[in-house]
């Protein structure tokens, strides 16, 4: 496939108006109807549906819009790379993060990057729940999980989960659930964030099951320092990030419990675009993927089996 048909492709994809793309690549309205059709003759597949004002993606679209922008990436970053010479980082860098991890990551390394690019000015914004990069006009985001959309190109940063943990003093007092049933009879603690149903936390695929539990509890939140807080208080059971929480089951003020329960949310740097990708954004993704590993290319806060199968001890047995 042409490197130009993809190109066409996405211009078309993103503007959905024949006429739109007409005006910017300077032909008439029907000859970019009729490369579409000879584009989609040639795969054997309906890739847009069309209207009398604009056009949509279908399913198969979808799939080609996704993999076009991959193959724009590739080739852009393999010329890339046999230039000599490179862009320096310059200009007004927008990024949107979550608050814990913005704070405690994204914050210093902004810090080490400026002093080292300082032709760089950088906005950093926190929120509870990500925010719409291409509409509010963000460069990049820092997210867990997978985009809410597909037409953002994400590169993971590092991989990291979530577990269920507790404090030794509320497993003291009430046992250590020995199921997800079990959470029923729990306190849990709930963060209201970007997702609809706060109260079911859903966990990874288990062969052809997807585990779940409906929690409730008297606490709930849109912060997760403050659910952090409480769960170290004793107050209850959270689902928390691997990488705010090890810290805590090392030193032993919290316990994973369930810990063959788990949810994969890894940590990925997502672009609106990623053809036209600027040194800026490139650079400082790569400065951020450097920061977050220790020396030895290891993600410091990921938990050893042995750290999370500890065993809980008197709690374990006791009963609510």
């Amino acid at each position: 496939m042409a490197e130009g048909d993809l190109s066409f492709f996405v211009l078309l994809a993103r503007h959905e108006s024949f006429s739109e793309t007409a005006r910017e690549l300077g032909l008439s309205a029907s000859a970019v109807s009729r490369r579409l059709a000879r584009l989609e003759d040639r795969l054997g597949v309906r890739l847009l549906n069309r209207t009398t004002r604009r056009v949509s993606l279908t399913g198969e679209g979808e799939a080609y819009f996704v993999e076009a922008i991959r193959l724009l990436g590739e080739i852009e970053a393999l010329e890339h790379s046999l230039s000599k010479a490179r862009d320096t980082p310059s200009g007004l860098l927008r990024v949107n993060a979550t608050l814990g991890f913005g704070r405690a990551y994204v914050a210093p390394t902004i810090s080490d990057f400026l002093r080292r690019y300082p032709d760089v000015e950088v906005q950093l914004v926190l929120t509870d729940a990500p925010l719409n990069l291409v509409e509010q006009g963000f460069d990049l985001g820092i997210r867990f999980g997978e985009p809410p959309t597909s037409r953002l190109v994400m590169r993971l940063l590092q991989r990291n989960r979530r577990f269920l943990c507790a404090a030794p003093s509320y497993l003291e007092r009430h046992g250590a659930p020995q199921s997800l049933k079990d959470l029923q009879k729990h306190a849990c603690i709930v963060l209201r964030q970007d997702h609809d149903a706060y109260d079911v936390w859903r966990f990874d695929d288990r062969g052809a099951q997807t585990p779940s539990a409906k929690v409730g509890g008297a606490l709930s939140t849109n912060d997760g320092e403050i659910a952090l807080g409480w769960v170290l208080d004793g107050h209850g059971i959270m689902l928390r990030s691997e990488w705010d929480i090890a810290q805590h089951i090392r030193s032993g003020r919290l316990r994973i419990v369930l810990p063959e329960y788990m949810q994969t949310a890894n940590i990925s740097a997502v672009y609106p675009e990623r053809h036209n990708l600027s040194a800026k954004v490139r650079v400082f993704v790569d400065h951020l993927a450097a920061q977050i590993r220790s020396a030895n290319g290891v993600t410091p806060w990921q938990l050893t089996a042995r750290e999370l199968h500890d065993p809980i001890g008197p709690a374990q047995s006791a009963s609510r």
